[in-house]
């Protein structure tokens, strides 16, 4: 039996985070001063950006990776179709700026695929089985909810009901490592139930990297040109690049909370514990996408199905089949587990995905695939991770990090309270900083804001986003 996208997410959930190629280094001398000082040209650095062009203001946005994009990368290259190797999806198309931006870009903006199944074995679950599954999970997310009203935050895992029976470990994954990047016991209940719904999934034909490089072909930015240093002690931002010194009246750091807390960036003075300790709390999960080329459809699945399997263990994945038409299929392991395979590396990811694939569609998988390759954000130095998730009791972190630091401002989806782990997290998480910085500087009055989205209320039992 097919569940349709909104049963499934309205009692779960299914996020993927994560860089664009394209974009272009900086073809004359690094400039030496500007008004606002950007660091990082993912979603977050480039919404900043062009906010601060849009009030008149000189800004520079210096990106350590050689393409625009951060989290969202799309690979144009490798297969017949662009492949989003991170964030996939975009959400809320009624108040969401980028899927507007992205139109009139003259891309091409489509809803998720509706369909998606699950695999007992080698067949489908049946239509009992299925809807079994869906009062799992609707009881799963019911227990959460209620815990996330209690006095103290409290991991997911620890108020799961315990007569799940043969879908606890599905309700699990798909609640936890495939939502979200990290197992349940991992993550605050608190966090997960004040993620705005985000049932409405929207994808770009051509890529979300390739989006977010589109929006920024007319920012100034230098690529490859890691921030180095970043003097914040006096009424100036210094910021050191291996290209020279960058002098402006504010800066956006928009960096990751791993590279946050790694200490990849050096501050003078150091970053206030306040903030590093919120940081830390909101780690990013493991995320991962193995992509194969599967010729003939030897899966014998329709063009974007999507497919996960009843599972009692954490050794399992998400398959995105036949993606945009094509012979292209996508494994996406996460968690605690997804996090050790990566570790080994791109053969073993490849193994297992074949290995997966015939315990579920039998032995002609493995001589049918042509061509493989796999993301490793964990080992990605400019990222370190995946999505930002809140540690049991983290949840109030993500106000702290919009808190300003001197003439300095954090962006990027960990610092969304309600849209963390999605592209439209980070696009108005910059604006928002882009905005406090202007108001430091005195370059915008407090009347005169970019317009900004309501928070759709929240269905009590929705699940957390989709990316």
């Amino acid at each position: 039996m097919a569940m349709t996208r909104r049963e499934l997410l309205s009692a779960s959930a299914a996020i993927a985070v994560a860089p664009a190629f394209g974009g272009r280094a900086w073809g004359t001398p690094l400039p030496r001063e500007a008004d606002i000082v950007v660091i990082g040209a993912g979603a977050a650095g480039i919404a900043a950006a062009r906010r601060i062009q849009a009030a008149n203001r000189r800004v520079i946005v210096v990106e350590a990776a050689s393409q625009i994009g951060g989290r969202c990368l799309t690979d144009t290259a490798t297969f017949d179709v662009p492949l989003d190797r991170g964030a996939r999806w975009m959400h809320n198309p009624e108040t969401n700026p980028m899927i507007k931006l992205a139109r009139s870009a003259g891309l091409e903006i489509s809803a998720a695929p509706l369909g998606q199944k699950i695999r007992i074995g080698l067949r489908n679950a049946r239509a009992g089985e299925t809807e079994e599954f869906l009062a799992a999970l609707v009881r799963a997310n019911r227990a959460i909810d209620d815990a996330s009203r209690g006095k103290a935050d409290v991991s997911c895992a620890s108020v799961l009901p315990r007569d799940l029976g043969d879908w606890a470990g599905t309700a699990e994954f798909v609640l936890g490592a495939s939502g979200l990047g990290k197992d349940l016991r991992d993550i605050s209940a608190m966090d997960k139930v004040r993620a705005q719904d985000r049932n409405a999934a929207i994808g770009c034909r051509q890529g979300l990297g390739v989006l977010i490089a589109k929006l920024g072909e007319q920012v100034p930015l230098a690529l490859s040109t890691p921030a180095r240093q970043i003097n914040w002690s006096g009424r100036e931002i210094a910021v050191e690049t291996p290209a020279g010194r960058i002098a402006a009246r504010a800066a956006i750091v928009t960096v990751s909370s791993n590279v946050l807390v790694a200490g990849n960036i050096k501050f003078t003075p150091e970053i206030p514990k306040r903030q590093l300790d919120a940081a830390a709390k909101l780690s990013l999960g493991s995320y991962d996408r193995i992509a194969l080329q599967l010729p003939g459809n030897p899966l014998g699945l329709a063009h974007d199905d999507v497919i996960i399997e009843q599972s009692n263990s954490t050794r399992t994945a998400l398959l995105s089949a036949n993606i945009g038409g094509s012979s292209l299929c996508a494994i996406d392991v996460a968690g605690s587990f997804g996090r050790d395979l990566s570790g080994q590396g791109e053969k073993a990811m490849v193994a297992f995905a074949v290995e997966w694939l015939t315990r579920l569609y039998g032995n002609d998988v493995a001589a049918a695939v042509k061509k493989s390759s796999a993301t490793r954000w964990n080992a990605s130095p400019f990222t370190l991770g995946a999505m930002s998730v809140a540690l049991p009791g983290g949840q109030p972190s993500r106000k702290i990090l919009t808190e300003p630091i001197g003439n300095m401002f954090l962006a990027g989806e960990a610092t969304h309270e309600t849209l963390w782990g999605t592209v439209d997290g980070a696009w108005e998480s910059g604006e928002r900083a882009a905005e406090a910085a202007l108001r430091k500087i005195g370059a915008l009055s407090e009347a005169v804001t970019a317009p900004s989205r309501a928070p759709k209320q929240r269905r009590r039992g929705a699940g957390v986003p989709v990316n």
